[in-house]
C-alpha cells in the first residue's frame, strides 16, 4: 500500500485512478524532469534520470492497477483464478505475490501477516486464496510469463 499511495501523491492522484488524468500528469512530470533537458556536468542531470525512471515506473505502476485496465483484463485474471492452480507464492510486508500454474504473477496489497498464516495453514490454498485473497484486496498483474 506504501507503494500505491507514494505513486499517487507523485502523479496527483486522490482516489480512483483515471487514466485520462493519470497520463496528463505523467506528460508534465516527463517533460519537467527528462534528463535531456540537462546538460552533462548539471547537478540536476543525475537527479532528473533518477526522477524520470521512477516517474515510468510508477506510471505503469499505477495503469496496471487502473479500473479501466483491471476490467479489460477481467477475463483474463478469472480464467486464471478460476482454473490455475498456484505454484508458487511469496509474503513480503503487505504484499503476497502469486505466480499460477498458468505462468500469470500477480500482487495483491495489503494482505497482513495473520491472513497470510492462515493461508499458508489451510491446506487448500486454491480455496482459501479463492474466499478470502481474491475477492478482498486489491491486485494488479506483474509478470505473465509464456
Amino acid at each position: 500500500m506504501k507503494r500505491i499511495n507514494e505513486y499517487k501523491k507523485l502523479f496527483g492522484v486522490e482516489n480512483e485512478i483515471e487514466l485520462g488524468t493519470l497520463k496528463k500528469s505523467y506528460r508534465n512530470l516527463v517533460k519537467e524532469w527528462h534528463p535531456d533537458k540537462f546538460q552533462d556536468g548539471d547537478a540536476l542531470k543525475e537527479e532528473a534520470e533518477i526522477n524520470s525512471r521512477r516517474i515510468i515506473d510508477g506510471y505503469h505502476f499505477l495503469v496496471s492497477m487502473a479500473p479501466e485496465t483491471l476490467e479489460a483484463n477481467l477475463p483474463a485474471y478469472t480464467e486464471t483464478i478460476t482454473n490455475s492452480g498456484i505454484a508458487d507464492y511469496q509474503h513480503k510486508g503487505q504484499l503476497l505475490e502469486i505466480t499460477f500454474m498458468d505462468g500469470s504473477t500477480y500482487e495483491y496489497f495489503g494482505v497482513t501477516k495473520q491472513v497470510y498464516i492462515k493461508m499458508i495453514n489451510s491446506g487448500k490454498l486454491n480455496r482459501f486464496a479463492k474466499r478470502a485473497i481474491y475477492p478482498n484486496y486489491k491486485y494488479r498483474m506483474s509478470k505473465r510469463e509464456l
